[in-house]
Parts: C-alpha cells; sequence; structure tokens
C-alpha cells in the first residue's frame, strides 16, 4: 500500500481528472483542489467510474491566489501535481486577469511546498511556453526544452500562451533562489484530446466537437502539436517518480496534425457523417473570428507549423504516448457516449 500523499490542483479539469484517475491506480492518497465543493460529488462520481480506488481521494477547496490555504494543504504532501490554470475559452477582457492568477499561483504553491518540505512538485506547462513569441525567421525551426517563447513579441503571444510562459519562468525562478531542497519539474503537453469523461470538458477537445456538431463548415489551415489525456498524464506521474527528471523540462506531444489530417481520420470512422472536407482561406478565418470569439486564439497559427521535439520524455521518462490518430478517435467516441453531440 503506497502510503505517499500527492496534492492535484485542478482535479476538476479535463487532464487533471486524468491525473487523479493514474495516481489512483498507482496507489498514492490524492487530494485534489477544486474552486467550488458544489463539483466535489459530480467529479467524484465521474472519477469513480474509471478507478476501484476512490476512497483515496479527498478534496479541498482553494484559491490559487489564497497564499494561506497552500500553506496548510501543503502539510504532509509528498509530492505536489500543480495541474490547475485558468484557459479561458475566449479571450480574456485584459490579459492580466489570466497572466495574474496563474504567475501568483505557481508561486503560492511553490513557497508552500518549500515551507513543508514536499519532495517535488510537478508543474504542467505547455508547448506554448515553447513555440510563440517568434520572429517569422524563428518559425521554420522544430522546438525543444532548450527554447523559450519570448512574452515581449506580443505580435505572437495570446494572453493564454504569455500566462503559460511567464508562470514556469517565475517557477524556475524560485527554484534557483530556494534553499529548501525542493524539486521541480514541468511537462509542457501539446493540445490535449483523448477520451472526455463528462460534459465539462477540456477546451482542446472543441477541435473535434466543432467537427462532428456541423459548426465547422470549412477547415482553418492550422496544425497542432497533439497528445491523448491519458498519456498527458502518464507523463506528470513519470515526471513525479522519476528520481533523474528533478529540474527538468519535458515537451509531451505524439506529433503534429493539421485541421484537415484530424477531419481525414474523422471521415474514416464515421463515413456516414457529415465533415468538413475543404480549407478555408487565411483571410475568411479572420472575417469569422470578428464574429465568433472562439477563433481569435487560433488566428496566431494560421498558415504557421509550430512543431517540437518530445524525444527526451520519451528517453529519460520511458514515456511512451498513444498515437494520434487514437487520441482523435478516443476523442471523437466519448464526445457521442457523453451526449456532448448527438
Amino acid at each position: 500500500m503506497n502510503s505517499q500523499r500527492v496534492l492535484l490542483t485542478g482535479v476538476t479539469g479535463f487532464l487533471g481528472s486524468h491525473t487523479a484517475i493514474r495516481l489512483l491506480e498507482k496507489g498514492y492518497q490524492v487530494t485534489g483542489t477544486l474552486r467550488d465543493m458544489d463539483r466535489a460529488a459530480a467529479i467524484r462520481e465521474v472519477i469513480a467510474r474509471h478507478t476501484p480506488h476512490i476512497h483515496r481521494l479527498t478534496f479541498a477547496q482553494a484559491n490559487l491566489q489564497d497564499k494561506t490555504q497552500w500553506f496548510e494543504l501543503t502539510k504532509g504532501i509528498d509530492f505536489v501535481q500543480h495541474v490547475a490554470s485558468p484557459f479561458p475559452r475566449e479571450l480574456p477582457g485584459h490579459e492580466d486577469d489570466i497572466i495574474v492568477p496563474a504567475r501568483e499561483g505557481v508561486l503560492n504553491i511553490l513557497t508552500a511546498a518549500a515551507a513543508n518540505k514536499v519532495k517535488r512538485v510537478v508543474l504542467t506547462s505547455s508547448s506554448a511556453a515553447v513555440t510563440h513569441g517568434k520572429t517569422p525567421q524563428q518559425l521554420g525551426k522544430v522546438y525543444t526544452e532548450a527554447d523559450w517563447s519570448n512574452v515581449n513579441n506580443t505580435k505572437d503571444l495570446t494572453p493564454y500562451f504569455k500566462s503559460k510562459a511567464i508562470a514556469e519562468k517565475a517557477a524556475w525562478d524560485f527554484i534557483r533562489e530556494d534553499q529548501s531542497g525542493l524539486e521541480l519539474v514541468t511537462v509542457l503537453p501539446g493540445a490535449i484530446l483523448g477520451p472526455v469523461l463528462e460534459k465539462d470538458f477540456g477546451t482542446s477537445a472543441n477541435i473535434v466537437i466543432k467537427m462532428l456538431d456541423g459548426s465547422m463548415p470549412a477547415l482553418p489551415k492550422i496544425g497542432f502539436e497533439i497528445v491523448d489525456v491519458r498519456s498527458a498524464a502518464d507523463a506528470l506521474v513519470l515526471a513525479m517518480e522519476i528520481p533523474e527528471a528533478a529540474h527538468n523540462r519535458y515537451l509531451a506531444s505524439a506529433g503534429f496534425l493539421m485541421m484537415k489530417d484530424i477531419a481525414q481520420i474523422l471521415k474514416k470512422a464515421y463515413p456516414g457523417r457529415k465533415l468538413p472536407s475543404r480549407e478555408m482561406p487565411n483571410f475568411l478565418v479572420r472575417l469569422l473570428a470578428k464574429f465568433d470569439a472562439t477563433l481569435a486564439p487560433i488566428l496566431l497559427d494560421l498558415g504557421v507549423k509550430r512543431q517540437v521535439d518530445a524525444a527526451k520524455a520519451r528517453r529519460e521518462l520511458q514515456w511512451q504516448p498513444v498515437s494520434t490518430q487514437e487520441a482523435v478517435l478516443s476523442c471523437a467516441k466519448s464526445i457521442f457516449e457523453t451526449g456532448i453531440v448527438k
């Protein structure tokens, strides 16, 4: 029986709930934080469908910006999985609405973890902390963990991407100054697909949902580094467990797919369903974004390939992600099963 205790932030989120399942399956005692305790019963029920070890899961209400809460919550904790992050479905009114809580949340958790002698914090960052804020000349390369997004190049950043880079940088700055012996590992997933567990789904799943529900008449010429949510959760747990991972960054992606590729995978699996097949001119996407706020965050990626090399995670963590095709198909299957799309 594993008596080690993990504090998991953002347990109700897409990646958070899958990470909770993975940790429970491995025998950890897990305390999942959420913003609203009214969600606890529902998320407990969802997680219980996927693991018999639900008795090892407890919940705590927490706000990223409340320092005192984190000091209490990290007492007696061995590891922290900091998965929670503000992720709006539309661009926020002001970038600080997302940047400030992301940065303060990371620093509050690290400060509390250091004070309470937590062994390791695993921070879920994003491949966007590596691939954005680029000049046109920098856009052709394949990025690695050695690269950082330039947060001052606002022409090539959304507030969310900027928040991920700023929060991760703040974490590494903290660790450089810290004398407690606290270890930090950051994991940087691409766009997360795979099975959604409930109707409160991850934002990336919108890519598949909009194709299946008929609300995407044509395909924007954009692509993403894709990772299945189960593989992303595996990467987080491996980053927590493997001693040599301490103080490393790990990109987590199974490969790059254009929207057109995703549509073709879905078309093969659901031949009777009307799916978009034509690509939309870039100017038209920009025009539509004036009327559909959910399109605004993708405008930066029109006609641009932002590719990463995730070989380090495979090599050092022995990480074996499922294929991009499986990530797309399992996402689609779960969307029908949960009734998100009829």
